[in-house]
């Protein structure tokens, strides 16, 4: 049976061939949702999240084509959050004092929000097993179950289908509005890479050892050439640079400003043009042996008598600080005497090749590890049972798995292509499903008076959630992308987080998504489960 909708546009025949055929329903979804997100919407391109409206409309022609698609939803989110957590957790962690005070507003943010929603319900007649769909529709969140489980019935499942396209919507204008913000991040700094990584050589005026200057211990810059009388080589850690050296300074552009100041003054020449003695080259990070490790772990000065400047990971340029991790796909600007540049590009790898290819044994015993502690049951006080699920399982053991980087020999990041063609896939699959899935229900109620008071629901909470978590991270100083990277998080929606990326490259961004998306769905288990017994 096909829905009135359809009658007359579609005939009953596709429709028919759809049904029998999900994975072409899938990929059509897919490709009309790749056209409808890059239709401007004045500033705004929906992006990754055209896939979920697409679903909505391909689903309401028939319930048929939204069945049966659990497992790809499923799996598509996994990936997602399994290839984000993976991404960001070194991140994570080595700032996760600096991301107290967001997560800390993320509660706050949930709970004014379900407050504010529960009082509107009240006010429109919406019921609360509708309010708590609503709720954990308009954070586009995978607690659906725990609000049916408290409701006893179904009715969750509409608000949550009206609700989640709308709570999309809101929070993508939202972090369009934010993302382009400049509000004064006092305690969340810009990282170095922010803007980019500049070499100048430098004629030495002052007499100064390498481990007592302040800039090179603390890694805000690193020296790779010097010559001292004629002569040219790499610089040793712990060597005293004496004046009339000449040195090849690298860092960031203030750093190595501040640092020229202080050993002498700029040359005209480039010590790097002379390759004769010093040679320098990137190479690409595919051995196993190299990857998963620090830059101080590979003793480049006591292996090859050179130097790792910089590193390039996707667009950005990394200053090579010694607790750097290096990852497959890396590219490593190494600076070496020229006769061992070809032994050192063999330890690397060097080879692109390589790094096409996944190690599907780290990939599926990590997802499988996610999935796992996905399923566990923690007792919460009131009779609340808490389950991480397919989403924030994943996701919090990618987060270990990519602080840890290597286990002996099992390495257990990804190369930054493959991740980052991992996650797009998965995010499409997941918005794919779930809107075919939530389809039917959406056409049947969005346009009645209920489905109107459960958009305006959704807009209020989601509105709500925004408002108290960027004005306080504001007030806290965080970053104004650190906090748009949190809202997506705090929502939850993948297609959120896909979006601020395609506005800014900027590494807080996946580390405040990181930081709250787990937690949201903690905070998000008890919320719905309060709201439906009101």
């Amino acid at each position: 049976m096909t829905y009135p909708v359809a009658a007359g546009l579609i005939p009953e025949g596709v429709i028919d061939v759809l049904a029998a055929t999900p994975l072409l329903t899938v990929f059509l979804v897919i490709g009309l949702g790749t056209a409808v997100g890059q239709i401007p919407f004045g500033p705004i391109r929906f992006g990754a999240a055209g896939a979920l409206f697409a679903g909505l409309a391909v689903g309401a022609l028939d319930p048929r084509l939204g069945a049966d698609l659990g497992m790809l939803r499923a799996l598509g989110l996994g990936l997602f959050c399994y290839t984000v957590g993976l991404g960001a957790g070194n991140t994570f962690f080595r700032n996760l004092g600096r991301q107290m005070p967001l997560m800390a507003l993320c509660v706050v943010a949930l709970v004014a929000a379900g407050a504010a929603g529960a009082g509107f319900s009240r006010l429109t007649g919406v019921t609360p097993a509708m309010d708590a769909g609503a709720y954990a529709g308009a954070l586009t969140s995978p607690v659906l179950d725990a609000a049916i489980e408290a409701a006893g019935n179904q009715e969750p499942s509409i608000g949550y289908a009206i609700a989640y396209p709308v709570g999309v919507a809101v929070a993508i204008i939202v972090v369009a509005i934010v993302i382009g913000q400049r509000w004064p991040g006092r305690k969340d700094p810009r990282p170095a890479s922010a803007d980019g990584i500049t070499a100048t050589s430098v004629y030495v005026l002052t007499r100064v050892r390498l481990d007592q200057m302040e800039a090179f211990t603390r890694a805000h810059i690193r020296i790779s050439y010097l010559e001292r009388d004629g002569v040219t080589r790499v610089v040793d850690p712990g060597e005293e640079l004496a004046p009339g050296d000449k040195v090849v300074v690298v860092g960031a552009p203030a750093a190595v400003e501040e640092a020229m100041h202080e050993l002498g003054t700029e040359l005209r020449s480039c010590l790097a043009k002379d390759r004769r003695a010093v040679d320098h080259r990137r190479l690409t990070v595919s051995s196993t042996r190299v990857a998963g490790r620090t830059i101080a772990e590979l003793d480049m000065p006591g292996r090859f008598a050179g130097v790792i400047t910089r590193v390039r990971r996707g667009d950005l340029d990394l200053l090579a600080r010694d607790d750097l991790v290096l990852e497959l796909g890396d590219r490593v600007l190494a600076v070496v005497p020229s006769e061992r540049l070809e032994e050192a590009a063999d330890w690397f790898g060097d080879s692109e090749r390589k790094i096409s290819q996944i190690d599907a044994f780290s990939v599926g015993i990590g997802m499988a590890l996610g999935v796992l502690l996905g399923l566990i049951a923690i007792p919460l006080p009131g009779g609340i049972t808490l389950k991480l699920g397919v989403a924030a399982g994943p996701l919090l053991a990618g987060m270990i798995l990519g602080r840890l980087g290597r286990t002996g020999p099992f390495l257990w990041g990804l190369p930054h292509a493959a991740n980052a063609t991992i996650r797009q896939l998965g995010l499409l699959f997941f918005l794919a499903a779930i809107g075919l899935a939530s389809g039917p229900q959406f056409a049947a109620a969005a346009f009645s008076s209920t489905g109107m008071a459960v958009g305006g629901l959704a807009a209020i909470v989601v509105v709500v959630s925004a408002v108290v978590l960027l004005t306080g991270a504001r007030f806290a100083g965080l970053s104004a992308v650190r906090a748009a990277g949190g809202l997506a998080g705090l929502v939850g929606q993948p297609a959120i987080l896909s979006y601020a990326l395609s506005r800014s490259d900027d590494v807080r961004i996946e580390a405040g998504y990181a930081t709250l998306f787990a937690l949201a769905i903690v905070v998000k288990i008890v919320m719905v489960q309060i709201l439906a017994a009101l």
